[in-house]
């Protein structure tokens, strides 16, 4: 038997503070506070834009901006082998993200739209910088995430979670890129807006409250948004499975949780694919048709079926063992 275990004092550990990278963690703490500030102003401001308060857009960013940066930096303080990329890395996303920050503002203040807008040659420019700084933030995150291929740790599951959640977030930022050309209509009668949110219909139409998202046709931000944060939610599943393993024994057995982080990526991937294709279809996120609606269906019962397969095998094993050894990959060799 392969065993892994994770007591309490060796699980998913932080890294040192002195090796967070600071310029993310600035930015966090900027994006807290307009986040904040976006929140105030939503109340006393009731403008609106596109069916929407003027403010909402600036809070939903600054919120979404504060997780991937503190994520982000996080992640650098992994990366052992090409530490000095990866730094640069980060300092250069921190310029992408004030970039668009900065013009999303700008526009929810003068009471403008800031996406896809090429209205007059200042909006264009803007909307251009806009989209460079997003080109640039994936590129940049895509080279943290060959630090962190290049800086692999003792423990596969952890690795397996860690590089996951960072190239299934490098997936969900690139489909922001299916929302930047301009569609049929916009081309057909031309009003200075190239590219959309919506599929099959306009931006601005009825959405799910906050959110925003089109509760009649397609929306490509459902994908966008999920596939982003896979960089928070993989990891934090393998972070619950270390505080489960606590009081569960087959967790803590490497191979059962490498199993589940695999699960967990896989069905993830899944509901990614599903989501790109119920957008693309042009169907609400509410209205999902019957081949999307079985699909989901088959999706999640096998990743329910493929996890309790998993942990069956995991306690198979640990009934079969009498004692839960340490990982080869973890033991001193002077030890042997």
């Amino acid at each position: 038997m392969n065993a892994d275990p994770a007591p309490q004092h060796t699980r998913l550990r932080l890294p040192r503070p002195v090796r967070w990278h600071r310029p993310l963690l600035a930015l966090t703490a900027l994006m807290a506070a307009l986040a904040v500030a976006s929140g105030v102003l939503a109340i006393v401001d009731p403008r609106e834009i596109l069916g929407q308060n003027a403010w909402f857009k600036p809070l939903k960013f600054t919120i979404s901006i504060a997780i991937f940066s503190l994520t982000l930096a996080w992640l650098i303080g992994l990366v052992q082998r090409r530490r000095r990329l990866a730094e640069t890395a980060g300092t250069i996303a921190v310029v992408g993200l004030l970039a668009e920050i900065v013009i999303i503002v700008g526009a929810a203040a003068v009471g403008s739209t800031s996406h896809f807008n090429v209205t007059t040659p200042l909006t264009t420019t803007l909307w251009s910088i806009m989209a460079a700084s997003i080109v640039v933030v994936w590129i940049m995150t895509l080279l943290v995430g060959i630090g962190l291929v290049a800086s692999p740790g003792p423990d596969r599951a952890r690795n397996l979670a860690v590089r996951a959640g960072v190239a299934l977030g490098i997936v969900g930022m690139g489909l922001a890129f299916f929302m930047t050309g301009p569609n049929a209509e916009q081309l057909n009668d031309f009003q200075g807006i190239a590219g959309a949110h919506a599929v099959g219909v306009a931006d601005g139409g009825p959405g799910l409250p906050f959110l925003g998202w089109s509760t009649e046709a397609g929306d490509l931000r459902v994908p966008h948004f999920i596939g982003m944060h896979a960089m928070q939610a993989i990891p934090l599943v393998l972070l619950g499975i270390e505080l489960l393993s606590a009081r569960i024994t087959a967790l803590r057995d490497g191979s059962t949780r490498f199993g589940l982080v695999a699960v967990a990526t896989a069905s993830y991937a899944g509901a990614i694919a599903l989501l790109t294709w119920q957008a693309l279809a042009g169907q609400s996120i509410i209205a999902p048709s019957g081949p999307i609606l079985v699909a989901a269906i088959v999706l999640a019962v096998g990743a329910v079926l493929a996890a309790a397969a998993v942990l069956v095998g995991g306690w198979r094993d640990a009934r079969r063992g009498a004692d839960v050894r340490p990982n080869a990959l973890t033991e001193n060799p002077k030890q042997k």
